[in-house]
């Protein structure tokens, strides 16, 4: 079991408070991913799950059982950090079973389960290499080797991925959801990655100065953000937010052409996600903008628009595009695309 429940927990660093009255409640078997901007407080309250950083106020239980007060070792947790922490003289079986050696286990159990992390894994051979030996993917596949011979009730990732290039990254995020697929273990993972966060969680806690902005799956956060911090935070280009005015059953863009509106109360910013945006003939949509910059990705286009008043926009387009920069064009918003902000920022529906 792994079902993991915050009660108003809060973390202080003398007159400073990081950490500010979270509740969260993780299933067992969740993948459930933290990310934020620096400073948002994702990494110390992971910390504060897996006992490393002591608790303020408020509780921490594991299956039910209070562990507020309790050191690591008690916890049944294990932590994968960013740096790989092996020992460079020892061989990659004796990495992985050294925790279970200092605790006194039987050689054939450490052997047991040091083959069956390593077959989990894809390590079976090199379990006679040294660290030095190792790519930097194989390193942190002993890190998370290390991790599963102690058969942890969660684990609990801090940026694991970060001192990877960018095609073992790829490889790794493979390796990770494989891994979760294969254990259907509780992992709590810390990101300011949105591509690792939106393709491996169940489940993704955005926080934002130490609270939690909105708590959902990936879909759900992309499509109905709570607040527009979230808005311009998922996504990546990020949502375009402009500045709009309703009144009598419509909204006015500066500079734009009017639109029905149907929202629950009056609206100040509007959003639309680059991919939603329908190019046109100029003053065939809501507002008209000059191409910028179209910036080649292959499949995809992003073309960067000046949209006068309203400030840049991006649309996504198909990378057949035959835009040019210069060019002007409508910017048509499918009334089913768009999403309203109240003045402090909260999700009109």
């Amino acid at each position: 079991m792994g079902a993991i429940k915050l009660e108003a927990v809060e973390k202080w660093f003398g007159n400073i408070q990081v950490i500010k009255g979270v509740d969260l409640e993780i299933e067992d078997g969740e993948f459930v991913i933290f990310v934020g901007p620096s400073g948002c407080g994702k990494s110390t309250l992971l910390r504060m799950i897996g006992g490393l950083e002591e608790t303020s106020r408020g509780a921490i239980k594991i299956d039910g059982r209070d562990v507020t007060a309790e050191p690591p070792a008690k916890r049944g947790l294990t932590m994968v950090f960013q740096s790989y922490a092996l020992y460079p003289h020892m061989s990659v079986r004796e990495n992985m079973g050294f925790s279970l050696k200092t605790a006194g286990a039987p050689k054939a159990e450490i052997d047991a389960k040091v083959n069956h992390a390593a077959a989990v894994l894809k390590l079976d051979a090199y379990l006679d290499r040294r660290p030095k030996d190792l790519s930097g993917g194989q390193r942190q596949r002993v890190a998370i080797g290390r991790s599963i011979v102690r058969d942890p009730t969660a684990f609990l990732f801090d940026e694991p991925l970060s001192n990877l290039d960018a095609s073992l990254r790829v490889e790794m995020r493979y390796e990770i959801a494989k891994l979760h697929q294969n254990l259907a273990s509780t992992m709590i993972y810390v990101t300011h990655d949105q591509v690792e966060a939106m393709t491996l969680a169940d489940k993704i806690v955005v926080l934002e100065f130490g609270t939690i902005a909105q708590v959902g799956p990936p879909r759900e956060l992309y499509e109905r953000p709570a607040n527009l911090f979230v808005a311009q935070f998922i996504g990546s280009p990020k949502m375009n937010v402009v500045a709009c005015a309703t009144n009598a059953g419509h909204f006015t863009l500066q500079g734009g052409r009017g639109q029905p509106y149907a929202g629950a109360r009056p609206a100040m910013h509007l959003g639309i996600r680059p991919e939603h945006i329908e190019i046109a003939e100029p003053g065939a949509g809501a507002i008209d903008g000059t191409i910028d910059v179209v910036e080649y990705l292959g499949a995809d286009c992003f073309v960067i628009l000046d949209c006068g008043d309203l400030g840049q926009m991006t649309a996504r387009v198909s990378g057949e595009t035959e835009l040019k920069p210069g060019g002007k064009v409508g910017l048509v918003f499918p009334a089913e695309r768009l999403h309203f902000f109240d003045e402090s920022g909260l999700a009109i529906r």
